[in-house]
């Protein structure tokens, strides 16, 4: 195979992963024009027609897709050759993508992105922050990062943080003026800040336990959100109850007064903030010394 002809495959792979032509430049460190000019090349040599493009997106054609499962494995075995040898000297290098809730973007990854980089200066760290639940393997990732450890048999869950305790949550000023609720029923009587499911564009249902009985509660209130920041914004504003994971900054505004908890004897948790990878032969080195940063582990250690 020619130099050109390793360089065409590299860059059509990269494409058909990042979905664009921009985010694949990017990624291999040409321009976008460089870019459609080698794949051009590409379609040139073979004689078809290998992206569908569109102004918004960009997809494999049924030889694009042919070849793509041709050729694919066949990087990502030389990937993870190159990480092998590279393991065997004990320098780490290149890029480890990781897809990831954004209460692990902000509570673990986070606060560990400096000490990570200065062990391993060579390393490019690709995070993704998407609170779907994304399939690493179709995406592409090394990694990724939800709740529970639930997960499909071909995968390996790390658990990184305790159960997480869910708090409903409201200001000091909205409980004077609409009052404390008593029991989740009471929710009906209140503003709720609602959250949508990224699955399926539901509503959650707030679930709530006590002595074995367990509660689902529908609420209505003037925000509904499928991001966070939002729901807790709001709740911090005065604009209603708000329901979520303590540890996503929600402990720190209790702990300052601005928000109360409320119905604490209803609580539950959900499974902690686990780490899933392939179950593949080879975990790159790379990846443990990731887990071991976010685990605040010395390197090195077995999972």
């Amino acid at each position: 195979m020619r130099g050109s002809d390793f360089a065409e495959l590299k860059a059509f792979i990269a494409v058909v992963e990042r979905q664009s032509f921009a985010r694949a430049a990017e990624h291999l460190g040409l321009s976008p024009s460089a870019l459609s000019q080698t794949i051009r090349q590409l379609e040139s040599r073979i004689g078809a027609r290998l992206l569908n493009r569109t102004t918004r997106s960009v997809a494999p054609s049924a030889s694009g897709e042919q070849l793509y499962r041709r050729v694919a494995p066949l990087f990502r075995e030389m990937a993870d050759a190159v990480a092998e040898a590279s393991d065997a000297t004990g320098q780490m290098s290149g890029t480890l993508r990781i897809n990831t809730l954004g209460i692990a973007a902000r509570e673990i990854i986070g606060p560990r992105l400096g000490r990570f980089h200065r062990a391993h200066p060579d390393v490019v760290l690709d995070i993704v922050v998407d609170d779907a639940l994304a399939d690493i393997v179709t995406g592409r990732f090394d990694a990724g990062i939800r709740v529970g450890g639930q997960l499909e048999k071909d995968m390996v869950a790390v658990r990184l943080t305790p159960d997480l305790k869910m708090v409903a949550v409201a200001s000091p000023d909205y409980l004077a003026r609409h009052g404390t609720p008593k029991s989740p029923h009471d929710l009906h009587g209140h503003r709720c800040i609602n959250w949508r499911l990224r699955m399926d564009g539901r509503l959650y249902r707030w679930e709530f336990e006590k002595r074995g009985k367990r509660l689902e509660v529908a609420v209505e209130g003037p925000v509904v959100t499928n991001h966070a920041d939002i729901g807790v914004a709001a709740a911090l504003d005065g604009l209603g109850i708000a329901y979520h994971f303590e540890l996503d900054q929600v402990g720190d505004w209790l702990a300052q007064g601005r928000l109360v908890q409320v119905l604490a004897d209803w609580s539950i948790s959900r499974p902690g903030l686990f780490l899933y990878y392939s179950n593949r032969q080879h975990r790159p080195a790379l990846l443990g010394s990731f887990i071991d940063c976010l685990l605040d582990r010395e390197p090195s250690g077995e999972i």
